[in-house]
């Protein structure tokens, strides 16, 4: 039984791979940690990783806050321990919030290095600070939406820092995830009469609607996936400026980045060979389409022979965070 309870960290991290970055967003972080029950009992024991990522408009932090007919991360891992689904573990949450509501946890001239931040500094701090097992085969990464991208990217990436991913909800297949953002984006750039107007006017936009969040979203992409540090914002625009048509050069550079697409790099798919857990879920009313990638990344794992575990349930897209209990299990097992 345990004698202490689980508890939250959040230590300050000063970022020099942060500091000056494009957009001037702090380069202080707060970061949180979530330490299992027990961990101040048992001094000498050690526990496996989990990296958590939120979903764009939300941030690590964010995701400790009391929602309605809802559960907290916190209160998640808690139940989970306390049924013996999972055994302990530490979870961190970073925080990777730009001006732009996200960094799609990848380096960019027109964001910052935040995969850098990730790998160079975030996970270093916690294996110096906290009691882990330090190596790849006892770290995971996982995440929704954005933060889904962001896991499965991660693990294409740095197969050597993690074990094992889950994707839930991911951002995947850009044909349907971007390119209605992007058939948009010309008119509601209107009202603000240019795209840096728009971004200058972010924090002051009321009300933050859902035109808003709509063309938020597309900008977070477009400087994540169309970064060019030639140009004064850091990326280039996506679309003609007059006509709103698609720019087809930058269209081809965003395409890049898709995790679909990446399996078609070799090293990309045998990082994902290496998993110790492959997990991919989706809803299948997912508003956004996204079950649509999901199934298509599904059956590119399957032609390849890459081992996964893939699963659709009935829900949309919102609201979802449910779900990490599923892909915890799972994780907890292959972490050990």
């Amino acid at each position: 039984m345990y004698l202490s309870p689980s508890r939250i960290e959040q230590p300050l991290l000063a970022s020099e791979i942060l500091r000056d970055n494009p957009l001037g967003d702090p380069h202080i972080r707060r970061l949180t940690v979530y330490l299992p029950p027990g961990h101040d009992d048992l001094p000498d024991a050690r526990y496996p990783t989990v990296y958590l990522l939120s979903s764009h408009g939300n941030t690590g932090p964010g995701l400790l806050n009391w929602r309605p007919w809802d559960t907290t991360i916190k209160e998640q891992l808690d139940a989970l321990l306390a049924a013996g689904r999972i055994a302990p573990l530490i979870v961190v949450l970073p925080d990777m919030w730009t001006r732009f509501g996200g960094s799609q946890y990848i380096n960019s001239a027109g964001m910052g290095r935040y995969e850098d931040y990730l790998i160079q500094e975030v996970i270093p701090l916690v294996d110096r600070n906290y009691r882990t097992r330090p190596h790849r085969d006892h770290r995971a990464i996982i995440g929704r939406s954005s933060g889904g991208f962001g896991a499965i990217t991660q693990a294409m990436h740095h197969p050597d820092i993690f074990g094992a991913f889950a994707c839930h909800s991911g951002d995947l297949y850009w044909e349907y995830t971007c390119l209605p953002g992007l058939s948009r984006m010309h008119q509601q750039l209107v009202p603000y009469g240019s795209l840096d107007e728009f971004i200058a006017r972010i924090p002051d936009i009321r009300p933050k609607n859902s035109a808003f969040w709509d063309l938020i979203m597309t900008v977070c992409w477009a400087a994540a996936f169309g970064s060019n540090p030639q140009q004064p914002r850091g990326f280039d625009l996506p679309i003609d400026p007059d006509t709103g048509a698609l720019n087809d050069a930058v269209w081809r550079r965003w395409l890049v980045h898709d995790p679909i697409r990446k399996l078609d790099t070799p090293a990309c798919a045998d990082a994902l060979r290496q998993m110790r857990l492959a997990y991919v879920d989706v809803g299948a009313y997912d508003e956004y389409q996204l079950q649509v990638g999901a199934r298509v990344l599904h059956r590119k794992l399957e032609a390849l022979g890459i081992p996964h575990v893939y699963e659709e349930y009935p829900d949309g897209h919102r609201h979802t965070d449910y779900r990490y209990a599923n892909s915890l299990e799972r994780l907890s097992k292959a972490l050990r």
